[in-house]
């Protein structure tokens, strides 16, 4: 006998037999030679609705009907099903209709796959008076209730679709309390249940009921659910419950790619880098294949780490997994490579977005980055490109470009930017807006102007916002002014050790040494310590640490000697040390010896004798560049003629040829 003649045979003693999709088309001719059974028909439509050719589905069950034969309730929850999967709404509508008007829609399969069907479309995508996003979550969700509510019988099935309905449309309330209805009915929450309401607990930071699911999970033994351990993990996480999130991940007896993502994730998302990047390299080790999802949890962390190597390995992961097409990959690709100091492959991989693919996200990572590496006419100039594609600008956005006009002393664009936010797009600034217009003023040496606009916010201006007008008075020296931000500072936040610090700083510059050791005084007594002056530099895959002055570094000697020869070349090339930058009331060869020694110098040093010729040299520091130091270094990348990348605590430097990107101006 035939394989197809096989085939029939078992499909008519067997329903649920499995059919390739290449013998549909052969079943499909063989049953209609023979006087086919409903059961037959029934089959043959289900095939080809499970193998998606939902054209194929119809034509068969119209012809079906032609014979005389009626279809019956087993046919409409695999129609349903298919439509939904093909989103072909009006279909699915038609087939509901057609399920009433022969009885079938109180079935309860057929009444399970409606509510599927309705949870997943929008409940008439041609009415266009119906476009408030809102209006159509609520919509949706009535037309899934009043299919349940019109149910003679429910299963688990019923209540875990309407619940995750609920949830997934933001409707946490009404979810809460059909799992209680639920109860009454005398139906026992299952593991999808669970893991519907949990998101719930992570969305609202509700440990405490959060742990109540995990308590009942493990009540009924489901807490070895890969399911409900993802989805305690990710709820602990956004509990910011960390060492919870670890526990419930190695509670779980089989680990996939889902529960490693939410661990990996979880830990990125709370500051946890290192451990992040762990878990990444276990589940490799594991030989867990990473989803695109796990690459756009863990690139952040190579961004706050400013791990450039351990990120051009990822991106290399990312490519040969086929994931270099995601936009959610590529945006974080383009902030990892920014926030690391390149910015040349930041903005490749953004030209690689296409144009309809870049979203507010991707555009923000790019004009942030090229803010931060001082390239605002640029940063500027995508800004405006994507109000032309119709992206809007958030919160996050507006940020970005005035970084950019601050730190290029755009004055009268920031002002534009500024205002427009409200005006505009109806984004109220924020502290972080007010704070950055401050600093363009501040650097721009409007510093009046700032104090007034800081003075007039309309809201109570914090520390930080002060504090940007008081970095601005030191760098243009005046103390006057100073003096008065200061004490506006400390009075809204008495432990502000920076002020202290750069108020000291101010003094000593000024050379009123009593007055910088007045205010160093009062630091000691609020027991405030400074943030010593530090420096990192990634070589070989390993990140080292330098202090100011530091002589701890194993091979400190051969640093000394690469900065004494530096030192005299710089010196021929027309160097001279800026000394009033040395805040400390000592002779001039003891201050040029602590210049030498500045943590960022140390770390050039090391980098330059440590790599080839021609290798750029990548230096983080946790302060402001100082004056003296941001000469040097210039002199510097002139003499071995490499590119120098410093980052400091607010932007990118990159010396090259004697020359600086900022231009000077920071």
């Amino acid at each position: 006998m035939s394989s197809t003649h096989n085939a029939l045979r078992s499909i008519l003693q067997n329903p649920n037999t499995v059919v390739p999709t290449w013998h549909t088309k052969q079943l499909h001719a063989q049953i209609v030679k023979t006087k086919p059974t409903t059961l037959a028909w029934i089959f043959l439509i289900k095939c080809y609705a499970s193998h998606g050719l939902l054209r194929h589905s119809l034509a068969t069950l119209n012809h079906m009907r032609a014979s005389g034969i009626s279809p019956d309730r087993h046919l409409f929850p695999s129609l349903l099903k298919a439509s939904t999967l093909s989103k072909h709404f009006p279909l699915a509508h038609s087939l509901h209709a057609s399920a009433i008007r022969l009885g079938f829609h109180l079935d309860l399969y057929t009444a399970n796959a409606l509510i599927n069907m309705y949870s997943k479309f929008p409940p008439n995508p041609n009415n266009r008076n119906n476009s408030n996003n809102n209006n159509k979550s609520t919509a949706k969700i009535d037309s899934v209730r009043k299919v349940f509510d019109t149910m003679p019988v429910r299963d688990v099935v019923s209540w875990n679709t309407v619940i995750a309905g609920n949830a997934q449309n933001g409707m946490y309330q009404e979810s809460l309390d059909m799992v209680r209805e639920m109860g009454k009915e005398n139906l026992r929450p299952d593991s999808f249940t669970l893991s519907s309401v949990l998101p719930i607990f992570a969305e609202h930071v509700d440990v405490v009921r959060g742990k109540e699911i995990h308590g009942y999970a493990i009540r009924h033994g489901f807490d070895n659910d890969v399911f409900i351990g993802s989805s305690l993990i990710d709820m602990y996480a956004k509990c910011t419950q960390v060492e919870l999130s670890v526990r419930a991940f190695y509670l779980l007896p089989v680990r996939d790619a889902i529960s490693w993502n939410s661990i990996i994730a979880g830990c990125v998302q709370n500051g946890r880098f290192d451990q992040g990047l762990g878990f990444f390299r276990r589940m490799l080790e594991e030989h867990v294949k990473p989803m695109q999802v796990s690459f756009s949890s863990v690139i952040p962390a190579c961004a706050h780490l400013t791990a450039l190597n351990l990120g051009k390995q990822l991106h290399g992961y990312i490519v040969r997994f086929g994931f270099d097409d995601n936009k959610f990959i590529a945006s974080a690709l383009v902030d990892m490579y920014a926030k690391c100091g390149n910015i040349k492959m930041a903005r490749c991989i953004f030209d690689r977005i296409e144009m309809r693919e870049r979203d507010m996200v991707s555009w923000t990572a790019i004009i942030m980055g090229c803010a931060m590496h001082g390239h605002a006419l640029d940063a500027v100039s995508l800004f405006e490109e994507m109000l032309v594609d119709r992206v809007k600008p958030c919160y996050v956005t507006f940020m970005a470009v005035l970084t950019a006009c601050s730190h290029a002393g755009l004055v009268d664009e920031g002002w534009k930017y500024f205002n427009s936010m409200q005006w505009d797009f109806g984004i109220a600034p924020g502290l972080e807006h007010h704070a950055a217009v401050a600093d363009l003023l501040g650097r721009a040496g409007r510093l009046e102007e700032a104090y007034d606009f800081i003075s007039n916010m309309g809201v109570q201006p914090t520390g930080s916002v002060w504090s940007t007008l008081l970095a601005a008075c030191r760098a243009h020296k005046n103390v006057e002014l100073a003096e008065k931000v200061v004490d506006k500072i400390l009075l809204v936040d008495p432990g502000n050790m920076g002020a202290y610090v750069i108020m000291s700083n101010i003094y000593s510059a000024a050379q009123r040494w009593r007055d910088a050791a007045k205010f160093r005084v009062h630091m000691r007594k609020k027991g405030l310590k400074k943030i010593p002056a530090c420096s990192w530099i990634e070589v070989g895959n390993k990140v080292y640490t330098f202090l100011a002055g530091d002589e701890s570094h194993p091979r400190y000697d051969k640093i000394n000697e690469a900065l004494n020869i530096l030192l005299e070349q710089m010196e021929k090339e027309g160097y001279v040390p800026d000394t009033n930058e040395v805040l400390h009331d000592v002779d001039e060869d003891h201050k040029r010896d602590l210049l030498r020694t500045h943590s960022e110098r140390l770390a050039i040093a090391f980098g330059i004798i440590s790599t080839t010729a021609g290798t750029t040299i990548r230096v983080i520091k946790n302060i402001r560049v100082c004056v003296d130091c941001h000469t040097a270094i210039k002199f510097m990348a002139k003499i071995v003629g490499r590119e120098i990348i410093v980052r400091d605590n607010s932007r990118f430097h990159h010396f090259k040829n004697g020359s600086c990107s900022c231009g000077d101006y920071w």
